[in-house]
């Protein structure tokens, strides 16, 4: 079997793989006692199951900056070949999110100071920073991205506008489908950040409690952030 592209960008990180991740990196800490592979990825599984949304935010966060990095990557690194249908160059782009327009921000900064550091390890740094951030240095990416979202959807109206009248079909169908599909995919995304910032201010005063993912062999440490 031929081997790949050594240069192409790795596959992304989803949320439980960050998770798992920090699980690994807790059992390090302990090399002298021994683990079974299926055991560990089973408590690793149940535990991700009983875990609230509040914590499992921050490894949705590191997933999120493991997808920005590895989109930029993978623009960098050349066109996909075949598989997937050509997009109307017209469309109005999807807007950033605050979020996002923050890891474009240092996202730089982090691999300067850090030149040898992997996409994921960039993703979990970047994850930290913006949880660390209290609301009013979160703002101004807010802010900005809610410009860019409202000036997105005025430019949306008038794709569809002009797609009506032009009578538009085949690829501009096809695309403005799309448009309306990621709005609804954005709308959910924020419904779903806050839910969590709801749920932030109601356990403000929450006493974090160490949960033992693996008795006697390591804990995995969820820490409330006020």
């Amino acid at each position: 079997m031929a081997k790949g592209d050594p240069k192409k960008p790795k596959g992304k990180m989803s949320a439980y793989a960050f998770f798992v991740q920090t699980c690994r990196e807790e059992h390090k800490k302990n090399p002298e006692v021994p683990v079974n592979f299926a055991e560990f990825s089973k408590k690793c599984c149940e535990r991700w199951k009983t875990m609230s949304g509040k914590e499992k935010s921050k490894f949705d966060e590191m997933a999120k900056a493991d997808k920005v990095l590895y989109d930029r990557e993978m623009k960098d690194y050349g066109p996909a070949k075949g598989g997937k249908k050509k997009e109307d160059p017209n469309a109005p782009k999807r807007p950033p999110s605050g979020f996002f327009l923050f890891c474009s921000e240092f996202h730089p900064k982090i691999k300067s100071t850090n030149p040898d550091i992997s996409i994921g390890d960039v993703a979990k740094k970047l994850g930290e920073m913006w949880n660390n951030l209290n609301d009013s240095d979160k703002q101004p990416y807010i802010t900005k991205a809610a410009k860019l979202k409202e000036k997105y959807e005025k430019d949306a109206a008038d794709y569809k506008s002009k797609g009506k009248f032009d009578g538009a079909k085949g690829p501009a169908k096809v695309a403005w489908k799309k448009v309306e599909e990621e709005d609804e995919e954005e709308e959910e995304e924020e419904k779903k950040r806050r839910r969590r910032r709801r749920r932030r201010r109601m356990n403000k005063e929450t006493i974090c409690q160490k949960k033992c993912l693996m008795p006697n062999i390591f804990c995995v440490r969820i820490y409330c952030k006020s």
